[in-house]
């Protein structure tokens, strides 16, 4: 018999759940896809999916392009009276 070693780990409640629901679909458990997820990382040799950071919106995009180049900035204030009369303006 192989020798297992086991790995605590600590999850949403609600995630755990879905994910048993998911993996069971494929008649598997969480087990064996934490199982799977190791082995395919050590087979790529890192994480055997695409990481990435969440692309902001145009708008987004382009108040931090303005910050960048310094245009349309507002600030700094002197009081916090100052800050909300600029942002209702």
């Amino acid at each position: 018999m192989a020798k297992t070693s086991n790995i605590n780990i600590r999850i949403d409640p609600d995630i755990k759940e879905q994910a048993e629901h998911l993996f069971s679909k494929f008649g598997i458990t969480i087990t064996d896809a934490i199982n799977m997820f190791l082995h395919q990382s050590i087979n790529v040799g890192g994480i055997p999916f695409e990481l990435k950071v969440e692309k902001p919106n145009a708008v987004t995009s382009a108040a931090m392009d303005d910050a960048v180049n310094g245009k349309d900035i507002h600030g700094p204030f002197d009081s916090v009276e100052a800050l909300m009369e600029d942002l209702n303006a």
